[in-house]
């Protein structure tokens, strides 16, 4: 069973960073793309990068290319998203999740970790 936690949310400034991570268990990972999707306030789910299972593919979203950067570790079965440079959009609850469950909307999902960005 594929089973997702993400952590390392939380409040920062403008301008600030944080990085989250993916504990990955019940499956192979290091066979399994991983992306981090996010839900803002008031919106559906939105895709923000993808990294392959080896980890030498990495896609992101316009709007998060230059400012935040994947990367897995599959040693230890964790994926991150170090987040540089946010701004008050970048606010909204943040998702790994198995990239293959895309097509229906990423049921294969943590429960999330929020990153309020605020003065």
């Amino acid at each position: 069973e594929v089973q997702l936690a993400e952590s390392g949310g939380g409040l920062v400034q403008p301008g600030g960073s944080l990085t989250l991570s993916c504990q990955a268990s019940g499956f192979t990972f290091n066979t399994f793309a991983i992306s981090w999707i996010r839900q803002r306030p008031g919106s559906g789910l939105e895709w923000v990068s993808t990294i392959n299972g080896a980890g030498e593919d990495k896609y992101y979203v316009d709007s998060a290319k230059g400012r935040f950067t994947i990367s897995r570790d599959n040693s230890q079965n964790i994926a991150y998203l170090q987040m540089d440079d946010l701004s008050t959009e970048d606010t909204a609850i943040y998702f790994c999740a198995t990239s293959r469950s895309a097509a229906i909307g990423w049921p294969e999902r943590g429960q999330g970790t929020p990153v309020t960005v605020s003065s």
